[in-house]
């Protein structure tokens, strides 16, 4: 039998590393949750967002999950200790990830996150990347997570609203490589390098969902051999079920045939 991953995000965007995980697992079965229903995390204090998650990483440990992965950002920059201090198997964020990613890809290089306020706010990134001897900019893109959501992935909005973002970053600094530190934001990764090139940026486009499932991939090899058959998933939301499979469907890249609801309280 092959072995069970929790997968936790504040809401949808974790479901682009589902996304990921999914061909690259054979065998595994993955439990999703979304706190849909106490979404924006942003805006809440680190002792909220530290409960919130330490209660959705009991959840997914109780249902057998061997390996969490804390597919939100927000809660990978404010409560990766409260959680791990909370569960008793392995947990795996998506900031580190990434930054290793363009550490090897582009060692001692300058770097720019784009990412949500709350994320920048935290300087997560920043910390991460300095501990890896990068030199970080962050910029807050707060337009980019309602515009994913409402499936304006390739819509001229979306590409005017990042021209403005990459045009603001690009005058501080001149980096190797972009870090999309932010789960929405692989939908429109090609939309985000095409932005690059037209302001003449040849910067490497680091896709943080796909950085954090070949991470999980190389932890759950080490092991768990795997195993034959496809992978699969099952769905938790903590709000509408119908929402979620509707919407998350455009992040997962293919039907939520059913979406579970779950009360996890104020």
């Amino acid at each position: 039998m092959g072995i069970t991953i929790g997968v936790f995000d504040s809401g949808f965007g974790g479901l682009t590393v589902l996304r990921e995980l999914l061909p690259l697992t054979p065998g595994a079965h993955y439990i999703y949750l979304g706190d849909t229903a106490r979404l924006p995390y942003g805006s809440k204090s680190q002792t909220t967002i530290a409960r919130y998650a330490v209660e959705s990483a009991r959840f997914l440990q109780a249902r057998g999950a061997e390996h969490l992965v804390i597919a939100c950002n927000t809660a990978s920059a404010l409560a990766m200790r409260e959680i791990r201090e909370s569960v008793e198997v392995p947990v795996t964020g998506v900031i580190e990830p990434v930054v290793d990613a363009a550490y090897h890809r582009h060692p001692n290089a300058d770097v720019l996150v784009l990412a949500t306020s709350a994320t920048v706010q935290s300087h997560a990134y920043r910390l991460h990347c300095a501990g890896r001897g990068l030199r970080a900019s962050e910029k807050a893109c707060p337009l980019l997570v309602p515009l994913v959501e409402e499936g304006w992935v390739d819509h001229t909005v979306t590409r005017d609203v990042l021209r403005v973002y990459l045009r603001e970053a690009l005058t501080a600094c001149s980096p190797e490589a972009v870090l999309l530190g932010c789960t929405h934001y692989p939908l429109i990764a090609p939309a985000i390098k095409a932005t690059l090139d037209e302001l003449d940026s040849r910067a490497e486009v680091i896709d943080s969902a796909r950085a954090t499932a070949i991470a999980i991939e190389r932890a759950i090899q080490l092991s768990h051999p795997a195993s034959a058959g496809r992978a699969t998933f099952q769905c938790y939301a903590t709000d509408s079920t119908e929402k979620f499979a509707h919407l998350g469907s455009q992040f997962l890249g293919q039907p939520i045939p059913a979406v579970e609801l779950l009360d996890l309280g104020g």
